[in-house]
């Protein structure tokens, strides 16, 4: 490998090829710990031009190449393990072009998801494509996972925000899809294949992105519930009196371990099974009134305990803070991670479901729950005991997972809602698609990627 990564050396300049320990640990792994990672070298390209040399390099000498952008998955789609070389975007982070016209803005792969959100407000605009590590995400990534968040309730998936895309196929070619047209009815839209590839097919190396008016005024409230089927209730009436933003849900293990890390005070003087997280728009008065009556009525007919709505800035960042800091506050207990989803409608069922088998089979195991319940994805953590070590623990949630998906294949759910499937769930993808499909996926991947240059191993 010395010879082919003095060639990287001369494709990209000895600065932006990295090969040192330290490197290759951290750019070889995203947020899941279960794989060594095992990298040749990490290289840093500036241009679709840069990237396109580098898969021809690929293809020449049979190196496979990994994409790598804020590395905040959590399926091991950015994980390289056998001797690939890793394609980090981070420096391919410019904000190409702004058109206020077309309500569009054009960007390079490793731009941070905040920075397009400050970009679009600093513009008089909205990104709404939203979620806790908004910080540390690239675009890229966000494009290659199809990334969720917080407000798919009101505003969709990261594919209804992309309206171009440059991409750079397995086969070293530099394809150009939409333009940013919003209506194109010329034949397949090839452009949606690449989201929520995981980077088999080919690199995103620049997006066109929508953005749209920045919303009104925002109403949060907290509400304490005694059982799962309220939720489900609550949501129904949420979604025929509020212009809902939002509709989240936590548990009271989750809040527990949120509250000893913050050190915050609890948000009620009792607990309770179960917190949801309602936001919406305060379009008039008339609708800020509505949040108080919602509160009333849910109240009323036994679906709520006890409650809290945001009156400050302050309230309502605090308020937040106790759901988007679940997933942070049990890192420190070695967490197995689930990301998962099924019909809204039938989430009470397969939470209670779940958890009564997951308590008999293991019940030395504390199962977190939390997740966007209003579009159906669920996360679920489960924490390591500490008389466990790695290994025991680890080999143990493997046999989880079978619990887990055969439970989300009976109730026609995904095994992977916002995160993908990368390595660490590919064994289990015959349990959300079917055989015919999956062999389609194949016939694909084969067309854009022949070699199996990008990415190889993932998804199936």
């Amino acid at each position: 490998m010395t010879a082919s990564v003095e060639e990287l050396k001369k494709i990209l300049g000895a600065s932006r090829v990295l090969t040192d320990s330290e490197s290759l640990k951290i750019y070889g792994l995203d947020w899941t710990r279960y794989y060594e990672p095992n990298p040749t070298a990490i290289v840093f390209p500036q241009t679709t031009a840069e990237v396109q040399n580098l898969v021809q390099w690929s293809l020449k000498t049979k190196t496979p190449l990994v994409p790598s952008g804020g590395r905040t998955g959590l399926s091991s789609g950015a994980v390289a393990t056998n001797r690939e070389v890793v394609v980090s975007f981070e420096r391919m982070n410019k904000i190409l072009d702004f058109n206020s016209a077309d309500q569009t803005l054009t960007c390079e792969a490793g731009v941070i998801t905040q920075t397009v959100q400050e970009y679009a407000l600093e513009k008089g605009f909205y990104f709404p494509v939203d979620f806790a590590s908004k910080g540390s995400s690239q675009i890229g990534g966000n494009i290659a996972t199809n990334a969720g968040g917080v407000k798919v309730l009101r505003y969709g998936l990261m594919r209804n925000w992309v309206t171009g895309l440059k991409v750079v196929t397995g086969r070293g070619e530099i394809i150009e899809f939409n333009k940013a047209l919003v209506k194109n009815a010329s034949g397949y839209d090839l452009m949606q294949l690449f989201i929520g590839s995981e980077g088999t097919l080919g690199f995103v190396t620049e997006a066109i992105l929508r953005v749209t008016q920045i919303p009104l005024p925002l109403q949060v409230m907290l509400f304490g519930v005694p059982d799962l089927d309220s939720i489900m209730k609550i949501y129904e009436k949420a979604k025929r009196a509020l212009p809902l933003t939002a509709f989240e849900m936590f548990s009271e293990l989750a809040l527990k371990y949120v509250l000893a890390q913050s050190n915050m005070p609890r948000p009620m003087p009792t607990t309770h099974p179960y917190y949801v997280l309602v936001e919406g728009e305060k379009i008039t008065t008339a609708a800020n009134e509505s949040f108080f009556k919602l509160f009333e009525d849910c109240v009323h007919a036994g679906w709520v305990s006890d409650g809290i709505i945001s009156q400050t800035d302050t309230q309502f960042k605090e308020i937040w803070s106790l759901r988007e800091n679940v997933a942070e506050s049990v890192s420190p207990h070695s967490p197995y991670k689930n990301d998962i989803s099924v019909r809204v409608s039938v989430v009470p069922e397969f939470i209670r479901e779940t958890d009564s088998l997951l308590s008999k089979n293991y019940p030395d195991f504390e199962v977190v729950w939390f997740g966007h319940i209003g579009d159906g994805n669920l996360h679920i953590s489960i924490l390591k005991p500490q008389a466990w070590d790695k290994q025991k623990f680890y080999s143990a949630c493997r046999k989880v997972d079978d619990i887990l998906y055969s439970t989300i294949q009976k109730y026609a759910g995904s095994i992977s809602a916002e995160h993908g499937v990368g390595l660490a769930k590919k064994a289990f993808l015959h349990y959300t698609k079917s055989k015919e499909e999956i062999n389609y996926m194949k016939l694909i991947k084969n067309q854009f990627d022949p070699e199996n240059i990008l990415n190889p191993g993932k998804i199936f």
